[in-house]
């Protein structure tokens, strides 16, 4: 599985690193922590990429021994507090799993994503099952196309049987299979293919980071596999409402990424009118969908 050239010529070896992203992530971070022990038999290296904490948890679990610390010092957003702990693991870690802390991992899950890699050597990340409140989240879909996306953002808040929303998130699916983009709340990455695209995009704040990843592993020829054998379960509930976020500055967030992501893949002068209704369209329903909720 190991020592293939990365996407910088670096070689990297078997080694396996978890990295998780905090931001004051209270008792959860040391039950993730427990399940982590009991989630692989290789060694792992913990890295927190801290945020800016104002709780002292990852302070604590760094000081017990437990995860090397990083921290960031101020909120960059998931995804490039992901980048910059990846960049400084060693070249001996081929395979990192990056993570919430509000997950806890079933026995064995990283090993059976480990072996599910061996099948699939053109795997460049591979997600668990996901399970919150005790149901099956979709965490395996498709990449949201023109038709396809848009239909899912202005219609599954008041049509959540339309069929855009049914292909997009591909409910129902649970059997090892590629997908078009997996659930960035837990997901193992090959290194060598998290270079080949240089990572997260960190103009993604928040929401889409997973959706723009998976789609530029893709293009890049990378599969993305999931591997329902693997199981964890999503503790902060986080998942169940990735669709629906409630807070305004969140709602503002989640259409503004969903822009820049069908944005970046029309672009030019010639998809500047399509670009233009994209902006006009979402911008709306991110108006009513606000309103909605602060009347909620």
């Amino acid at each position: 599985m190991g020592g293939m050239p990365g996407g910088d010529g670096q070689q990297y070896g078997d080694g396996l690193a978890v990295v998780v992203v905090t931001y004051s992530p209270g008792e959860s971070l040391p039950t993730f922590l427990d399940s982590v022990e009991v989630a692989t038999s290789r060694p792992v290296t913990v890295v927190l990429a801290d945020n800016g904490s104002v709780d002292g948890v990852p302070e604590a679990e760094a000081t017990r021994g437990r995860a090397r610390l990083l921290p960031i010092g101020e909120n960059l957003g998931y995804g490039a507090a992901a980048n910059r702990a990846v960049a400084g693991l060693d070249p001996d870690v081929g395979w990192v799993l990056v993570s919430n802390p509000d997950i806890v991992l079933a026995p064995k899950a990283l090993d059976l994503l480990l072996e599910a890699a061996a099948r699939w050597p053109r795997a460049g990340s591979l997600g668990p099952l996901i399970r919150t409140d005790g149901e099956v989240y979709p965490s395996a879909r498709l990449v949201p196309s023109l038709g396809r996306g848009v239909g899912h953002a202005l219609f599954s808040a008041v049509w959540p049987a339309n069929p855009w929303t049914r292909s997009y998130r591909q409910e129902g699916s649970v059997a090892e299979r590629t997908a078009g983009w997996l659930s960035g709340s837990c997901v193992l990455l090959r290194r060598e293919a998290w270079d080949s695209v240089d990572g997260f995009d960190p103009r993604f704040f928040m929401y889409f980071e997973d959706v723009d990843l998976g789609d530029r592993l893709g293009r890049a020829g990378w599969l993305n596999v999931y591997v329902p054998d693997a199981e964890v379960v999503h503790t902060g509930g986080h998942a169940t409402n990735a669709d629906r976020p409630t807070s305004s500055r969140m709602l503002r967030e989640h259409h503004r990424s969903a822009y820049r992501f069908l944005a970046d893949r029309y672009r030019g002068r010639r998809w500047a009118p399509l670009r233009a209704g994209l902006r006009a369209a979402l911008g709306l329903r991110s108006r009513w969908s606000t309103r909605r909720a602060v009347s909620a």
